[in-house]
């Protein structure tokens, strides 16, 4: 199906641009979008609300009033209905990637079709960019040629450093005080305790969290078929090992720790989705609308 195929991370990395790359992975969700497992699901992008008294005549759209019969304001780039910050983790351990993407390329271009979809519903999205400390804060907008200058931050990002998760929460929560949605976008290599208190935080100044939480799935599986040498991305420390003989455990460790995510996200209201890197974007994409849904 031309769909699924639009909307598979290996197929969408062929194509150049990561604009390009983000609309046709929004162009083949919307298209999909009614379609099972999604029938009845609906979302409308307009650029007009409905005519409420006190409204200022000058905006009234003339047009649809003459082919309707109902009355429509024109709606303008401040009548947004949502701030959304995109928190997106570029440090070393997100350059990882078993099969044709790394976990930095499925991040990115999940940040991507995500600005498309906020902006093409006329809410405002902007964008910040972490690895030890910030890297970049891109404050809100809501005009559609914002797209360009988001993608193009993200396409220029490099994996580099160490993680800091918890900094960047905590960050975020300090300087951005008006509520709205923060999308973390991580692989959440970091302690869980750290963490967890710079989402609170975030939580804490009333704004609404969605976690997606990026591995590959090789970091998952550990279904490495011969000896290995693991070289720390962070750190570049290298440790040989034979993976068949410590998967058992560690596959036991890694179930803990995303459990620990898990449970704690759940405990604190903190929407939390685990993606790895052969994820279709559809689940994610539709995932973040149905959230969005609940909060205007």
């Amino acid at each position: 199906m031309p769909t699924k195929r639009l909307l598979d991370p290996a197929s969408v990395a062929r194509l150049a641009g990561l604009q390009l790359r983000a609309m046709a992975v929004v162009e083949g969700f919307m298209t999909g979008l009614h379609q099972s497992p999604y029938r009845g699901f609906s979302v409308e992008f307009s650029q007009h609300r409905q005519y409420m008294p006190g409204d200022s005549l000058k905006h009234l759209d003339y047009k649809v009033l003459a082919r309707t019969g109902r009355y429509y304001i024109k709606q303008f780039e401040e009548e947004t209905n949502l701030k959304a910050h995109l928190l997106v983790d570029h440090s070393g351990s997100m350059g990882y990637g078993s099969g044709e993407i790394t976990k930095l390329d499925y991040g990115s271009l999940l940040a991507a079709a995500l600005s498309l979809l906020l902006l093409k519903q006329r809410d405002a999205v902007g964008l910040v960019t972490f690895a030890e400390e910030l890297t970049e804060l891109i404050q809100p907008r809501s005009t559609m040629g914002w797209l360009g200058q988001l993608t193009k931050s993200l396409e220029k990002l490099e994996p580099t450093g160490k993680t800091a998760v918890s900094k960047a929460l905590l960050n975020i929560a300090e300087r951005v005080k008006r509520r709205g949605l923060v999308v973390l976008i991580s692989d959440l290599l970091d302690d869980p305790d750290k963490v967890i208190a710079g989402m609170k935080a975030i939580r804490h100044v009333g704004h609404e969290l969605l976690v997606f939480h990026i591995l590959d799935p090789l970091e998952i599986s550990f279904a490495f078929p011969r000896d290995a040498r693991f070289q720390d991305l962070e750190t570049s420390q290298i440790l040989p090992s034979r993976p068949w003989h410590i998967r058992a455990e560690y596959q036991n460790m890694m179930q803990e720790f995303i459990e620990e995510y898990k449970q704690r996200c759940r405990e604190n209201r903190i929407d939390y989705r685990l993606f790895t890197t052969d994820t279709p974007y559809e689940i994610a994409l539709f995932e973040f609308l149905v959230r969005r849904k609940r909060l205007i």
